[in-house]
């Protein structure tokens, strides 16, 4: 998309131009809705669920015909869907903590409005799947109709960033949808101005009108899943496929074998002996050389379990994820065992968590410039604003504790009770902390003063 950035640049945007950006985002947003719908489970987006039945020549003799393609299972294994469920539930389990660098209560409770007014943990978490899913997600921020500063994330293959950067912050960008009543509309994002347009009588997009957006930076930005904008599961989708289909054939192995043919070898067979066969489960064979038997295939389950171990193996592999049902990750494992389980996830999760940091930034700056506006704060204040991130994973409280007091008097109270899994909000926790010091230095009853001369039941004379 760089190229249509000197463009823009030089003359502006324009109809014609959006409908070039549209035709040459094309590929990426089919490919992202196919990885979505692929998610879902819809039928459109999973290959094996589009399979048919094979259409065998016809080559019947009048004694024997072919049954195996009659059976035509479908088995969808979701790992696409569990590796993205795997790593947002381990990354964004815990909501990402929101931290301010200042002593102002006044910043610190304009960030806890914010978040609260938004739902940001929910927003987050459905952010990172989206970027997970489709390699990017997008995001606006916008003033609603009471003048309050939002945000909410947008359909990642909706969205193209015109940028010669980072797509978190981005120089332009652009959204483009249909409605209901199949109108094609898109929005343009600048630095100060929203432009609308539509496709009216024609399918050419024409300008509606402008509007600033009130920020000082493009308000629609995203949040790459990587550099190269790829999803979690499209290496391994190939081997997903295959795993499918081996499973799906072998399910119709299976099935087949329920189906077999009757053969009965010497034996001729009218119809009205054939309904008594069915009723009574009963042949009389009067030769020695007749004979009664199924007509089945031999299956050889070593060899399917195996290849679909393997497959699953690289599959998890490659898309560096982890199965948490597997029997290794239960007992006592200890805490350097579980690392190295989970290395390859937490490799892949930091990545995740360095783009985020950029984006959530960004998306500071933005809101700061329109708070600085409004003199609620200043524009560099997003600066003092800082994200916490904890892994979802099952805890041994004791041993926390134990660590965290072990460490009284060598770091910070914040850095101490930043290492206890159950702390969400170490800022509030700090808090509360003073509170309850507080409530209880006044609680105390007040100090009386000792009468030293009191008889101490001594004998001793009082000195002249």
């Amino acid at each position: 998309m760089i190229k249509f950035l000197d463009q823009i640049r030089k003359s502006g945007i324009s109809g014609d131009l959006i409908s070039q950006i549209i035709e040459a985002h094309k590929p990426d947003h089919d490919r992202m809705k196919n990885l979505y719908d692929r998610y879902k489970a819809e039928p459109s987006g999973v290959p094996i669920l589009q399979r048919k039945a094979i259409d065998y020549e016809d080559f019947e003799t009048g004694r024997i015909k072919r049954i195996d393609h009659k059976v035509n299972n479908k088995l969808n294994n979701s790992f696409d869907s569990d590796i993205v469920d795997t790593k947002v539930g381990y990354l964004f389990g815990h909501p990402i903590a929101y931290e301010v660098d200042d002593k102002k209560d006044s910043l610190k409770q304009l960030i806890e409005d914010f978040n609260l007014r938004n739902h940001i943990p929910d927003e987050d978490s459905e952010w990172g799947k989206m970027a997970s899913i489709c390699g990017y997600g997008a995001r606006l921020a916008y003033v609603d109709k009471e003048g309050e500063e939002r945000i909410k994330n947008i359909d990642p293959w909706e969205v193209v960033f015109l940028t010669d950067g980072n797509i978190h912050e981005p120089e332009y960008a652009l959204r483009y949808y249909e409605t209901y009543n199949g109108q094609q509309k898109a929005e343009f994002y600048d630095s100060t101005t929203i432009h609308y347009y539509s496709t009216k009588d024609s399918a050419v997009f024409e300008e509606d009108r402008t509007q600033p957006h009130m920020f000082k930076s493009c308000p629609l930005f995203g949040l790459a899943n990587n550099k190269e904008l790829k999803g979690d599961a499209e290496k391994v989708l190939s081997l997903i496929d295959a795993y499918d289909r081996t499973l799906s054939d072998a399910s119709n192995e299976i099935e087949q074998y329920r189906l077999a043919y009757l053969v009965l070898k010497g034996l001729g067979v009218d119809d009205e002996t054939m309904e008594k066969l069915k009723e009574t489960g009963i042949l009389q064979l009067l030769e020695e050389s007749d004979d009664v038997s199924y007509l089945t295939k031999d299956i050889n389950d070593a060899i399917i379990e195996n290849h679909l171990n393997r497959l699953e193996e690289n599959i998890l592999r490659f898309a560096k994820s982890v199965n948490f049902t597997d029997e290794s990750f239960g007992g006592n494992v200890s805490g350097v065992a579980m690392k190295y389980k989970l290395m390859a996830l937490e490799n892949k999760c930091i990545t995740m968590e360095r783009k985020m940091t950029a984006a959530l930034r960004y998306q500071f700056k933005i809101l700061f410039s329109a708070w600085g506006t409004k003199g609620k704060a200043s524009e560099d204040d997003y600066l003092k604003v800082w994200f916490g991130f904890k892994r979802n994973l099952p805890v041994n409280i004791l041993e926390e504790a134990q660590i965290a007091s072990s460490l009284k008097g060598f770091v910070s109270e914040e850095t101490r009770l930043s290492l206890l899994s159950f702390v969400d909000d170490v800022q509030y926790e700090l808090e509360k902390m003073k509170e309850e010091e507080e409530e209880y230095r006044n609680s105390m009853p007040p100090l009386t003063d000792i009468d030293t001369d009191q008889d101490d039941g001594g004998d001793e004379d009082e000195p002249e």
